[in-house]
């Protein structure tokens, strides 16, 4: 079903199968690896009918909303998007461009491999074997005259300089990064080879993202945290004794887990003339973050599960399990 060679077990493969079940179409994606004690195969299951998510549903604070209506509204500049596998980077980019889905703009994408189709854009798929990769892809993206690229991901100098380039030649680029969080993506970007001008001149604004589980609205009930669980997350006990912690106790709706759907943190860092010149400074990542935690600035990826735990939407295990370790790393050092 997925045009995979069952007679080649010693490399591995890919594949790939569409399937409709009950009136909905689904994208099966077959990954099969040899391992010591025969194949290992995994599918990661696509639910097209999931991408149309509004930009409103991902899970964004006010404040953090309008700024990101503000961003992809822009008509030029590099927008980025970075997390681990799995974080929801690309349902958050497809929900900004059925945002900008419109007839009189033209958007191109290039992707590997092109998850869901999108209606009315031009969707263009890697192919290493015959030499299509992401710069020569862009490259011929331009004389397309496009308004709007999305470029799947920035993983070499050539293909960050390319988009760089088009960024600067009036062009809106929205791309992803494998970063753990938003401010090390300016480096991430130096360390490729970009030079930090250009970083400093072509980045609109980088935002890191998670996903955490909510409460099942079937059973969730109040709950009260442990005193080390708060005090791993520096919730102080005033800000405990307003919150509105809850927790699912399980139930058939959501299979027992307490958990039903999932939800965004996110961690968004536009680019003010202060982080702009730390960029060009080549200033370390960790001088970066503090700046862009001023007053009004960037609430990191714990502050925002903070947020969502002390409104009853999820659980502070859930937040700390994600994100917790990794912006304590970041502070202390």
């Amino acid at each position: 079903m997925g045009s995979i060679d069952i007679s080649e077990k010693r490399r591995p493969q890919d594949g790939r199968i569409k399937m409709t079940v009950h009136g909905k179409h689904f994208d099966l994606r077959v990954s099969m690896l040899p391992s010591v004690h025969g194949q290992s195969a995994v599918m990661r299951i696509l639910d097209r009918g999931n991408i149309q998510v509004n930009i409103r549903d991902l899970g964004f604070a006010e404040d953090d909303y309008v700024r990101f209506q503000q961003i992809i509204k822009r008509p030029n500049g590099i927008f980025l998007v970075t997390g681990p596998t799995g974080s929801g980077k690309t349902t958050t980019l497809y929900s900004a461009l059925n945002e900008l889905n419109r007839p009189d703009r033209k958007i191109i994408t290039a992707e590997d491999p092109v998850e869901y189709y999108l209606p009315g854009i031009n969707q263009v798929e890697v192919k290493h074997g015959i030499g299509l990769d992401f710069a020569r892809i862009i490259r011929a993206m331009l004389r397309q005259a496009p308004n709007i690229i999305l470029v799947g991901e920035i993983r070499d100098k050539e293909t960050a300089e390319i988009a760089v380039q088009a960024s600067l030649t009036g062009h809106l680029v929205f791309s992803t990064l494998h970063t753990n969080d938003a401010p090390s993506a300016v480096t991430r970007l130096g360390d490729i080879g970009v030079p930090p001008f250009l970083i400093a001149s072509s980045v609109i604004a980088i935002m890191a993202q998670r996903l955490v589980r909510i409460n099942c609205p079937k059973c969730k009930e109040p709950y009260q945290p442990t005193a080390p669980e708060l005090k791993a997350a520096g919730i102080s006990a005033d800000q405990a004794s307003k919150g509105n912690f809850m927790k699912g106790r399980g139930c058939n709706h959501c299979r027992q887990t307490g958990y039903r759907g999932r939800q965004g943190l996110f961690e968004m860092m536009r680019m003010t003339s202060v982080i702009r010149e730390l960029t060009f400074a080549q200033a370390p990542t960790q001088e970066i973050r503090r700046k862009a935690r001023g007053p009004g600035g960037m609430r990191t990826l714990l502050d925002d599960g903070i947020m969502k735990v002390l409104k009853g939407s999820t659980t502070l295990d859930e937040v700390l399990s994600t994100c917790h370790a990794e912006v304590l790393v970041a502070d202390e050092s």
